[in-house]
This record gives structure tokens, sequence and C-alpha cells, in this order.
């Protein structure tokens, strides 16, 4: 009920600012249009957001016969997980990296790279894929997939307006924003797509790397993924849109730019503590599996 509280939220929050931003630069017809923009917006990112998000990163889907290993590990983890199989997706990417996405388990779908493949172990693989099925089973899904387009949608109403600004379409009036509308605009879009980022909690990584860890039966392969994957990530980046960068198992930007200060991925090394069965730093604990640490820490959230 939590993540659909989130999910409800998150709907609620995009649409006003679309509403508002069409107020600034359109006035009431400006707010009429981007009222409509957003209830298709909603619409179209339940029904549509996985195949938006897998066709922007050229994900090719693939069957038992064309990836077979894939296949195995996916449906073992599966299995386990008492989750249906989902539709299996390779990115032609040479970075490492991976992410699930779907309305719900039943329309589920995983995605990895081919660096990926090619520069981990089988163990570390299925360590990456029970992470990203964990968060199908813990139903993470549909928000991220659901934040990903309605921040594309804003970056594109942006565009749309500094376009007829440069070409006169607004107008400095009552009803719309004119240049001020352009100027809100300009401020808005980069902090909506921020707000989009911590939209969703870092913590249900925590919680994505325990119920990854306990469908493997241990997390010392999640671990070593994660070390892997960090150690790759500032020689391999990965070209992304910002606003998408939650879905994945790590944030596929590099460097160390503003924007990590609110990146929704908690820092590597404090996962690979938790998984390893203590915390970095203060607090620090020992003989705490990282499965209760990450649902002590998301129980402490709740409260």
């Amino acid at each position: 009920m939590g993540n659909r509280i989130k999910t409800a939220f998150l709907l609620a929050g995009m649409t006003a600012l679309l509403i508002l931003i069409g107020r600034l630069v359109g006035g009431r017809t400006g707010m009429l249009v981007a009222f409509l923009l957003a209830a298709a917006i909603n619409f179209f990112s339940y029904w549509y957001s996985d195949k938006i998000v897998l066709r922007m990163y050229g994900a090719r889907r693939v069957d038992r016969h064309q990836a077979p290993e894939l296949w195995s590990m996916v449906a073992e983890l599966s299995q386990r997980a008492g989750l249906p199989m989902p539709k299996l997706y390779i990115i032609p990417e040479q970075a490492p990296n991976a992410f699930a996405t779907g309305r719900n388990p039943d329309h589920a779908a995983v995605a990895v790279t081919e660096g990926l493949l090619r520069l981990m172990e089988r163990r570390e693989i299925m360590g990456v894929l029970a992470h990203e099925l964990a968060h199908v089973k813990n139903h993470d899904i549909l928000i991220g997939s659901i934040a990903a387009t309605m921040a594309g949608a804003i970056m594109i109403l942006a565009n749309l307006a500094r376009w007829s600004a440069i070409f006169g379409g607004m107008r400095d009036d009552e009803e719309g924003g004119g240049i001020l509308g352009l100027i809100a605009m300009s401020i808005i879009a980069p902090i909506a797509a921020m707000i989009i980022q911590m939209a969703v909690s870092r913590s249900r990584e925590y919680l994505a790397d325990a119920t990854g860890a306990s469908f493997m039966g241990e997390g010392e392969s999640l671990a070593r993924a994660l070390e892997k994957l960090g150690a790759y990530s500032g020689r391999l980046p990965l070209k992304t849109n910002p606003a998408t960068s939650h879905l994945f198992i790590v944030a596929p930007l590099s460097g160390r730019s503003l924007a990590s200060l609110f990146s929704t991925h908690p820092p590597l090394e404090e996962r690979i503590a938790r998984l390893r069965g203590r915390r970095s730093g203060p607090g620090r604990t020992e003989g705490v599996s990282a499965a209760d640490q990450a649902r002590n820490f998301w129980d402490s959230l709740s409260d």
C-alpha cells in the first residue's frame, strides 16, 4: 500500500507541476492544454512507460534460445522468488548495468547491458538479477517507470516553451507568464527532474539489496557485483538521461557533479557493507544479516 500512495503522490505532484507550467506559459489556455497533456501522460505512462524506457536505450528482447545462460539464471531466480518469468532484454552498451521495469510482476521486464554479461562472473550476474527481481517483488518498478516518463514530458514542455519564446509565441500579458514564464520554466524544469530522481526513495535500494540477497541465499555475490559496477562506472560511463538514472542498479552517471548530491542511490560502500553484514562508519553493527539491517532501516524511515 505504501508504494501505491507514493505513486499517487508522484502522479499528483507531476500533474500539478505540468499545469503550473502551462499556466505560466500560456495562461488559461495553456493550463487547459497542460491538464490534457498530463492526463494523457498519466494514462500512457501507466500502460506504456516500460516500452518507452526500453526503446530509449535500444534494448533488444531475447528468449531462451538467443540468451540461454541469461534465461536460465532469471528462470531459477524467478522460481525462488515466486515470481512469473519476466521478459528479458539486452542493452547494446559496454558499460555494465541493469534495470527492471513494468507496471506489475505479471508485466515485468529485466534489462541488462552487454557489458554486464561480458565483465561479470555468473554468480555476480545472478546477484544483479536477484536485485532487479527484488524490485519486481517489492512493487518498486511502476513508480520508477512513471517517474522517468513524467520527467521526459516536463523536459519536452520546457523545450517547447523555449522555442515558443524564440519565435514570439509567448506574450507578457495578464494570462500568460511571458518572459517570466520562460524564466520560471528554466528554473522549474531542472528542479522537477531532481524531485523525480528523489521520488524513488534511496531506502528501496537497500531493501532490494536485502531481498535479492535472500533470493541468492547469500549477499557476497551481489556485494562483489556492486564493487565491480562501481569500479567500471568511472571508466565506462553509460550514456543516459538523468531522469532515468534511478532505474539502474547503480547510478550510471560518472563524475562528482552537483547532481550526485541528489542521487536516488545510496553510497555503494554502504550498500556493500550492509550486504556483508556490517555497517560502515559510526553505528557499525556486526553479526546482523543484510536483510535484517535493510528492513530495520526501512522501518526506521516509516516511523
